[in-house]
């Protein structure tokens, strides 16, 4: 008698049970497609970057071709869109073409090594700034150098954001041809400094769109020098004039022991800085201002 009255409960917990698992058969049955839906659109994508370069899946299609017809083709697509990628090029060039009177020829080795690289440029964006370096090198040869060509050619679209945006920040001293990054000033120790709590000041560029693994990239590709820099120890009272983030400033030092903090740009960069367009950063050149003015008189 009373294993029968306990019969009931015992199936009554069991239903539970066998209600959760059909739940997760049918949640697991709503996933599934999902993730092969996923995997298809990947897998596409995935084919439709290699049939770029005129590789096709094997077995899929062409199966009578044999592996020498395969490469042919695959070689005659890839030269087709290095023609393609050079006219493109070409436009461009056309396009930004400047004209300073000058008459001097390229050098036919620049040319041809331009040309070598300029053909696996494959992206639009930086299609037109090689059209930009020809232009430019035609008009005025010797403004860009082979090392800043291969520099370039490395460069990807982040890469080349990256920069550009380095550039914005970007300050020059007047009569200066390398751009710099200022940060900031260091004071150097002196009785007058000594009470002072800080000797150094300087900016955080994270703070205006270029963090410190930006600056690394840029160090990596050969942009900017890899540590800060210390100017000289500027004079009292004379007026150094800077061109900062598009604005022109006078910078006057109020006592000695002063000297400026910065990032500056390599040669290489130096060169590439002429393709960019600088634009007003206003923000970062006020709070520029707000740091340097302790130690500076700014007009």
């Amino acid at each position: 008698m009373k294993i029968e009255s306990n019969s009931p409960p015992a199936t009554n917990r069991l239903q539970p049970v066998h209600s959760q698992k059909v739940d997760v058969k049918t949640s697991e049955a709503k996933v599934q497609p999902d993730n092969r839906l996923n995997r298809q659109t990947t897998q596409k994508r995935i084919l439709h970057w290699f049939s770029q370069a005129g590789i096709q899946e094997q077995g899929s299609t062409f199966k009578t071709v044999n592996t020498s017809e395969k490469i042919r083709r695959k070689n005659e697509l890839l030269a087709q869109k290095k023609f393609r990628n050079l006219e493109n090029i070409l436009g461009k060039a056309l396009d930004f073409c400047l004209d300073d009177g000058r008459e001097e020829d390229l050098d036919p080795d620049w040319f041809f090594s331009f040309i070598k690289m300029a053909e696996e440029i494959f992206s639009p964006a930086m299609q037109e700034l090689w059209g930009k370096i020809f232009a430019v090198e035609t008009a005025r040869p010797g403004s860009f150098s082979l090392k800043t060509l291969g520099v370039l050619k490395q460069l990807t679209q982040k890469d080349a954001q990256i920069f550009r945006h380095a550039v914005n920040l970007a300050s020059r001293r007047k009569g200066e041809a390398t751009p710099k990054l200022l940060l900031g000033y260091y004071q150097k120790t002196s009785l007058w400094s000594f009470f002072s709590s800080h000797n150094e000041h300087q900016l955080n560029l994270a703070n205006f769109g270029l963090g410190y693994p930006d600056i690394l990239s840029l160090v990596d590709l050969g942009l900017i020098h890899k540590s800060e820099i210390e100017s000289g120890e500027l004079p009292i009272g004379e007026s150094i004039e800077w061109r900062c983030a598009g604005q022109t400033v006078d910078l006057q030092a109020k006592r000695s022991g002063t000297t400026l903090v910065y990032y500056k740009f390599t040669t290489t960069g130096a060169e590439l800085c002429k393709l960019v367009p600088q634009k007003r950063q206003d923000f970062y050149l006020k709070s520029l201002k707000a740091t340097l003015g302790i130690a500076f008189d700014i007009t």
